[in-house]
């Protein structure tokens, strides 16, 4: 059970929790959590901060920085349990402790078992430590590393670029640009979001894709996986090019930048990737391409959200963005529902996600 909620004291003032939900909203930390904070003393915001990107300060730390003195006395409102660990920084619980904060107020507990405990050490310390304080909210902000926390796999988000009759390419191939220029930005900010994105050898090849960052300012690049069991790939391709580190899916990894995984008459077991994806540090992955690859992944049920940028535009005989299987009847068929649809101008942007059964 990641939280509850609780009968709050007189003195929490859920507006705070609020305000470091929506703060944890921001940056792009992955595969780390997304976390807010906010510092408060006397009723007033003496400092807030969330989790820009790995390696840099946490949401914690970010706020007592700017609250300075002010927050010895104070309240620390958290979207997460302070870590107790020393990773790329130190634990948040001690940082929390050294600058002399009365109360904790967190929402979510950490299921990280590498980094939990941190309210333990906050009440050793002396610091009253409330949790469960819109712990819903918090989980909904945090869902993906949640996830993977939870399943030990990362989030899967499968992306695609299609037009109204769902196709991905013309006939002949030709691709750029379906979309325009803020549907892909977006597609950017997706792969920033997961930091880690994956294709198949066939989109390398026929694409010659560097699968980086390009259209909004990160820290970090994400890390590229490419299925490409056989070693076909030569290196020359732009995805294993020094822009982010790529890992090669391989029946017999050989090297540190190779994943070895469990094949299935023939094929590379999604599943075995998965896990062991999540053992090299990634929580969240971005399939985008190509088509047989994402197909698989739905095929699997290992999609656990859709993200579809669809053009006005009619591509006639192209191949489409999905295609597995000949269902028989519609109770074979997967359900779906909509989280949002967005316009872009001239794109819509649909966002789904199944609907469990």
């Amino acid at each position: 059970m990641l939280g509850q909620r609780v009968a709050m004291p007189s003195w929490i003032n859920p507006l705070h929790m609020a305000r470091a939900i929506e703060l944890s909203k921001q940056g792009y930390p992955a595969p780390n959590p997304h976390v807010g904070c906010v510092i408060v003393k006397d009723g007033a915001v003496v400092g807030e901060g969330f989790h820009h990107y790995v390696g840099g300060a946490h949401a914690e730390v970010e706020a007592l920085n700017i609250a300075g003195s002010a927050a010895r006395g104070g309240t620390a409102y958290v979207s997460q349990e302070p870590c107790n660990h020393m990773g790329r920084t130190g634990p948040c619980s001690e940082a929390l402790i050294e600058a002399g904060v009365a109360r904790v107020v967190f929402a979510v507990r950490d299921p990280n078992p590498g980094a939990t405990g941190g309210a333990e050490r906050l009440r050793e310390a002396g610091i009253e430590v409330i949790e469960g304080v819109m712990a819903d909210e918090a989980a909904e902000a945090n869902k993906k590393w949640l996830h993977a926390m939870r399943t030990q796999k990362p989030y899967v988000v499968g992306k695609a670029a299609i037009s109204l009759d769902g196709r991905i390419a013309l006939a002949n191939g030709e691709s750029k640009w379906i979309t325009g220029d803020e549907a892909r930005r977006q597609a950017h900010i997706l792969r920033a979001e997961c930091g880690a994105v994956l294709v198949g050898r066939r989109t390398v090849e026929l694409d010659d894709p560097e699968l980086t960052v390009r259209h909004i300012d990160v820290a970090n690049q994400p890390v590229r996986i490419v299925i490409d069991p056989e070693r076909r790939l030569d290196s020359g391709r732009k995805v294993f090019n020094d822009a982010a580190p790529t890992h090669r899916v391989v029946h017999h990894g050989l090297s540190p930048n190779e994943v070895a995984v469990e094949t299935r008459d023939g094929e590379v077991s999604l599943e075995s990737l998965l896990k062991n994806l999540f053992d090299k540090g990634i929580t969240s992955l971005l399939v985008e391409g190509g088509a047989v690859t994402l197909s698989k992944f739905l095929a699997q049920g290992l999609v656990d959200r859709l993200e579809l940028f669809v053009a006005p535009k009619l591509l006639g005989n192209g191949p489409h963005w999905a295609s597995f299987g000949d269902l028989q009847t519609m109770d074979e068929v997967g359900k779906w529902k909509f989280e949002s649809i967005r316009k872009l101008a001239p794109e819509a942007w649909l966002t789904a996600t199944p609907i469990s059964i």
